[in-house]
């Protein structure tokens, strides 16, 4: 989906201030003291947050493991659908470890309340949840992140792993996609 003509994308959050904060983020873990630490990144859209976030847990001084998993309650639509599916599941045993579940963004809530429910219901010790970006006012289950890298105002946002129909993914950014000479958001359909 390239940018047409009339359209530009609007830069949120920049590649250094989500460094730094990736930094802040691992630090943070790091505090909590895990134990058999296991990171698991929700796919897709985390995928370059959760590698940034791993090496920052590195150069912290952790040592995570790390699995994947693909959930999606979007289906190829920009609203949640409402029912989380697991696409692909983790393979490692989670049974008495602490788990630092990663996403790229907390809106609705469901996908990782779902998350959060599978690993506790398979024995893990904790599961923290860590995402880049926080939207509070989009909550439809009661669930909050123990790790939040920023607050992201109501917008459709894309870049540093979140698309738009597999588009802009490769972006090293947050961005919003917008006419050009408008403030106004692209409609996305």
């Amino acid at each position: 989906m390239p940018l047409q003509e009339n359209m530009v994308i609007r830069v949120l959050f920049d590649e250094a201030r989500i460094a730094k904060r990736n930094g802040e983020l691992a630090a943070a873990i790091k505090a909590r003291n895990p134990e058999n630490l296991l990171v698991v990144a929700v796919l897709k859209g985390s995928f370059m947050f959760a590698a940034d976030l791993i090496r920052a847990m590195h150069r912290a001084g952790l040592s995570p493991q790390v699995e994947f998993i693909h959930l999606s309650s979007y289906k190829s639509g920009t609203v949640s659908t409402g029912k989380v599916e697991i696409l692909r599941d983790i393979d490692s045993t989670v049974r008495g470890r602490d788990v630092v579940l990663v996403d790229d963004i907390l809106e609705s809530g469901r996908t990782l309340a779902f998350a959060k429910d599978l690993i506790m219901a398979r024995g893990a010790r904790t599961a923290d949840i860590c995402v880049l970006l926080e939207k509070p006012g989009k909550r439809a289950v009661k669930i909050d992140a123990e790790h939040v890298g920023f607050l992201c105002p109501d917008l459709f946002v894309v870049g540093y792993g979140m698309d738009v129909a597999h588009a802009y993914r490769q972006l090293p950014y947050v961005g919003v996609v917008e006419h050009r000479g408008d403030d106004k958001q692209l409609e996305m359909i």
